[in-house]
């Protein structure tokens, strides 16, 4: 290919459509270059006037001593000095003892557990969600993303956790997760109209991290009352922490897809699942898409079973 004039605009326009078909996504120089080694003079710039800032920022004398010790001191002084005896001297006061912060712990759980059976209505369920301060990711979350679609539906579809997207939104599913997910249901005939869709984690992660056991167990009984509320046809489980999770097992995502399983509801109602790929796998992993196609088609064929 001969090299692009850089006077006709034509010329560079298809010679960077030939870089974006081939995969060239980055601008790069001929030779490394060395931040660090910019960085140096804006540093010393700035070295003075950081130092006279911490100058300036230190406290002109120390505290002679703190409250408490003081008060202690006192105490153990003579009686004698004061005009008092012994049995008249008061206590030194006690200084407050520290605690640390303290991670929820089964008692949330049964708290989120009484909760979650009090709500007789999905919407009664979103109150008691987010009126519940026992999960530490409410506090760090933007929304409270509880579900997206039709809760009449036959089918209902469980994910992880929401991401950024979804926690600016307060919906599931959205973003490029989303957009895939919305494809796959349409090549099974159905939309957000035909499914109801939730998580297993009603709040973001900082970071997108992964949710901790305890964290899953505190949200545990919300997403399963929901289940129960929606009463579907056919469980989706997408990704293995949904898997694993709500049909109890500890077997990986790629042994358990494709394989019908059972979620069994608190009132005792068996209701199939299929545990299949999560979109966001399958935007890292493209070559599986055609096993997440099978799975949906199991789904659809079971839909139609079932009437």
């Amino acid at each position: 290919m001969t090299a692009a004039s850089p006077n006709n605009p034509i010329d560079i326009a298809e010679l960077l459509a030939f870089y974006a078909s081939a995969g060239v996504d980055e601008a790069l120089e001929d030779t490394p270059v060395d931040r660090f080694a910019e960085a140096k003079p804006k540093q010393a710039e700035l070295a003075p006037a950081q130092a006279a800032t911490a100058r300036e920022s230190m406290p002109l004398e120390r505290p002679a001593s703190e409250p408490g010790l003081e008060a202690g001191r006192a105490a153990e002084r003579p009686a004698a000095s004061t005009g008092l005896d012994a049995s008249q001297v008061p206590d030194a006061p006690r200084r407050p003892t520290l605690t640390t912060a303290t991670v929820p712990d089964e008692g949330q759980i049964k708290l989120a557990r009484q909760l979650a059976a009090s709500a007789s209505t999905l919407d009664e369920l979103r109150q008691q969600m987010a009126a519940f301060d026992g999960c530490n990711l409410k506090f760090t979350a933007k929304n409270l993303v509880f579900a997206d679609g039709n809760p009449n539906a036959d089918l209902m579809l469980v994910g992880e956790a929401p991401g950024r997207d979804e926690d600016l939104e307060g919906l599931p599913f959205v973003g490029r997760s989303g957009r895939l997910l919305d494809s796959m249901l349409a090549a099974i005939g159905l939309d957000r109209t035909s499914a109801y869709i939730a998580n297993v984690i009603p709040w973001r992660p900082p970071g997108n991290r992964t949710p901790t056991l305890h964290e899953t167990e505190i949200c545990r009984p919300f997403i399963e009352r929901q289940i129960e509320l929606v009463n579907p046809k056919v469980l989706v489980n997408l990704g293995g922490p949904s898997a694993k999770t709500l049909l109890n097992t500890t077997e990986g995502i790629l042994r358990l897809r494709g394989n019908w399983r059972v979620h069994t509801t608190q009132s005792g109602i068996a209701i199939p699942a299929m545990p299949t790929l999560h979109p966001a796998y399958l935007l890292r992993t493209p070559a599986h898409k055609k096993l997440a196609w099978r799975d949906f088609l199991e789904v659809k064929a079971k839909l139609r079973a079932l009437g």
